[in-house]
């Protein structure tokens, strides 16, 4: 493979799985490239060096989230102005004020607050398809669990929950024709029909707890205040959708992406089984080698330069986070899965302003259920190739088709 072959727009590509040796070859070869934009978008900057990725995210006010937005499509003015309502697409001082608001609900403290309701909640979700045999992995024991984590946290109703699931789908989906198949996506000025779906459902929650006393994300929203003034209709909603996507999305991929690696590394899958305290180091493990974030956009507020190359104002810069954490200059067999793999200072969770605000909640997560389907469920195999999301921007899978021995419910 050649520079010339590297092409990162095309999805049919990111739908087999991560251009591993494309990243490779830039990081080697070329760790700032500039690459065509895909048609009608503007040309970009590809970062995959691990250092030069931290060093751009801990700069705000060189490379911003909120010029032209994080997400990787370029957007138009039209959505620009609500995308900039969302806390992932704001530069700070904004961003630690609407940061500031919900961190109290993500502390280690609260979160393990959650253990037991965590614990109980794994037990459920495997016995609702251990007597089957078989199930598809990606809806019935990947989703489950933050999905339900989430809107627990956010006083969404049981009944309203699979909804929620589907409309994060769409949205999240919006390249993948199975999901849009006529558009528009996210970067469109009209709002596709799921984001609008998701505001109207937002608006009927902020009417059920407007004069509540319960305590959850919803009502912490209602009554916090940025520079003396309550959270508008827009703001509102745009945190509701922002913690309904980042709390689900990306933690049943992760769990989704580990299984398939412990699948397809037995030896590995077998060190866990024998000896489940390696599960943190393994869930780590699981978050380096596939990630659920394939790429964020930052905009170069300036003329700078970056190993010797001249990125000017206003252009567009992607972060690519798998190629980052395979970086050999940081880690050691970049391309083998290492459960007991220590130091992992991986980036899936980002660094700087952005760090997630999830993180220690999708980390316990990630462990509690990892833990439950390696006690319970240590078979388990693919029934069927995984059908993977067409997008250069989540690793996502869509189904995978799962086999395991059939094993009775759990006596809890």
């Amino acid at each position: 493979m050649k520079l010339s072959d590297i092409d990162l727009n095309d999805l049919d590509t990111f739908e087999k799985g991560p251009p591993h040796d494309q990243w490779k070859l830039l990081r080697n070869e070329a760790p700032v490239f500039r690459h065509a934009g895909a048609p009608g978008e503007e040309d970009y900057w590809c970062i995959t060096k691990y250092h030069d990725l931290k060093s751009i995210s801990k700069d705000p006010e060189g490379y911003s989230s909120e010029e032209k937005s994080a997400l990787t499509r370029d957007p138009n003015p039209e959505s620009l102005v609500g995308l900039r309502q969302i806390m992932l697409n704001m530069d700070p001082p904004r961003h630690r004020q609407y940061r500031a608001i919900v961190n109290k609900a993500f502390t280690p403290r609260m979160i393990d607050g959650l253990i037991v309701a965590v614990d109980q909640m794994v037990d459920r979700i495997i016995d609702n398809v251990c007597e089957k045999g078989e199930c598809d992995f990606v809806e019935d024991l990947a989703a489950p669990l933050p999905m339900g984590v989430i809107c627990e946290m956010m006083g969404v109703p049981e009944e309203d929950r699979k909804a929620i699931y589907e409309l994060g789908n769409k949205m999240v989906g919006f390249d993948d024709p199975e999901y849009n198949p006529d558009g528009p996506s996210l970067m469109d000025g009209d709002l596709s029909t799921a984001s609008v779906e998701m505001f109207m459902y937002a608006g009927k929650l902020k009417e059920r707890y407007k004069n509540s006393s319960e305590q959850n994300l919803a009502t912490a929203l209602l009554k916090a205040e940025v520079d003396g003034h309550k959270l508008s209709e827009i703001e509102f909603n745009s945190f509701f959708m922002l913690l309904a996507i980042a709390g689900n999305e990306t933690t049943r991929t992760v769990t989704t992406n580990g299984m398939w690696d412990l699948i397809r590394n037995p030896g590995e899958r077998d060190k866990l089984i024998k000896d489940p305290s390696l599960i943190p180091t393994a869930v780590e493990e699981i978050l380096r080698f596939n990630p659920a974030v394939i790429s964020f956009r930052r905009t170069s507020m300036k003329d700078q330069v970056l190993r010797g190359t001249e990125i000017k104002a206003n252009d567009k810069v992607i972060l690519w986070y798998h190629a980052a954490n395979r970086d050999e200059e940081v880690f050691d067999n970049v391309d083998t899965f290492d459960v007991t793999r220590d130091p992992n200072p991986h980036l899936s969770f980002g660094i700087g302003e952005h760090f997630c605000l999830g993180a220690n909640l999708a980390r316990m997560e990630l462990q509690k259920i990892f833990a439950g389907l390696m006690k319970r469920l240590p078979d388990i195999e693919l029934a069927a190739e995984p059908r993977r999301l067409r997008s250069n921007f989540i690793n996502g899978v869509k189904e995978m088709r799962v086999s395991f021995t059939p094993t009775a419910k759990s006596s809890a």
